[in-house]
């Protein structure tokens, strides 16, 4: 520094060395606005001397013109300013919080002025960072309430009493918020679909590792696409439960995946639910197996649409088999 420290009274001297261990720097100025000292200053801004020097010798223009407009105010009205900057540093934007305080004699006469620079940028990050993730939430936020809102229309078409309409309806919900707690876990990556299938299937099964036989690729779905795949997978797992194979001691569903390359473009997700269920005399009139019910809209057209792939649900001779075809955007391959 460019002035020495060893007639300054023991209590400042303490404290100007005290600044080394804070993200605080001193700045003080004669009221020509020119620096007679300085001390902590901060390594990002390369400044090895400033006695003598101005704002304007030492900040970036656009910075420097609104520092010293600040500091000509303070000089005027000897009332303090504080306000934020922010400049390029060798590691990216620095941002600090700036205190301009008069130093006044007990006459009140202007000696010179004090600039207090804190710097802030951690806190800028993070504050950053906040926002972002409450923009993030509150966009799936709207993303799931517009699921329910889908579900809880489609669960009311399709049903003839308001007990039968809560009684699905809950279900489902119960089935997404499986798939939301997976996603959530995971910080908001998804969730891998080994992990999906089981966790659906397991809430209908007292032996999900018997009744349930996965096997092939196991990519990681992104949020929406577990969301929906989740849904899928609790409307055949409800309907197998019910008609099915899971509705028969040693029964099983067998559900596959597998990862196809074609020509140009992306590999896509076949993913695949196959069972036996009853014969058409076997199942009571209502089954969804024979009539076209929220089950076989969402299987066959709400759950492909919202990923943007395909989806056929084929019943006959005694077994159900299900194929939905998923495009590269909704996974990761493994």
């Amino acid at each position: 520094m460019p002035l020495s420290i060893q007639n300054e009274p023991k209590a400042a001297v303490a404290l100007l060395r005290a600044l080394r261990n804070t993200a605080v720097s001193v700045f003080y100025q004669d009221p020509e606005l020119r620096f007679l000292w300085a001390r902590n200053i901060p390594e990002s801004w390369n400044i090895t001397e400033v006695a003598g020097a101005t704002d304007s010798d030492l900040l970036p223009n656009h910075i420097a013109e609104r520092v010293t407009a600040a500091k000509r105010a303070v000089l005027a009205t000897h009332e303090p300013e504080r306000f934020e900057v922010s400049f390029p540093g060798a590691d990216g934007i620095k941002w600090f919080d700036l205190w301009i305080d008069p130093d006044l004699d007990a006459d009140g006469e202007l000696m010179g002025m004090i600039t207090t620079a804190v710097e802030i940028t951690e806190q800028k990050r993070r504050e950053q960072t906040l926002r972002t993730l409450l923009r993030e939430v509150s966009h799936r936020s709207r993303n799931l309430l517009a699921i329910i809102q889908s579900i809880a229309t489609q669960t009311g078409r399709f049903s003839a009493t308001i007990d039968q309409f809560l009684i699905r309806f809950r279900g489902r919900l119960q089935s997404l918020a499986a798939s939301q707690d997976l996603v959530t876990l995971s910080n908001w990556r998804g969730a891998s679909l080994r992990e999906l299938v089981m966790g659906q299937a397991a809430r209908y099964s007292l032996t999900p590792a018997s009744s349930v036989r996965f096997s092939g690729a196991n990519p990681w779905l992104n949020p929406n696409a577990a969301l929906h795949i989740g849904l899928a997978l609790h409307e055949l797992s409800v309907n197998s439960v019910s008609f099915g194979a899971l509705s028969r001691p040693g029964g099983f569903v067998t559900v596959t995946a597998a990862l196809s390359t074609p020509s140009v473009g992306q590999p896509s997700l076949c993913l695949e639910w196959s069972e036996t269920i009853g014969t058409p005399t076997d199942l009571p009139p209502n089954d969804p197996v024979r009539e076209r019910r929220f089950g076989s809209v969402a299987l066959e057209q709400v759950v492909p649409a919202s990923l943007n792939g395909e989806a056929k649900l084929e019943i006959g001779a005694g077994l159900l088999n299900y194929r939905l075809t998923i495009p590269s955007g909704n996974f990761e391959a493994e």
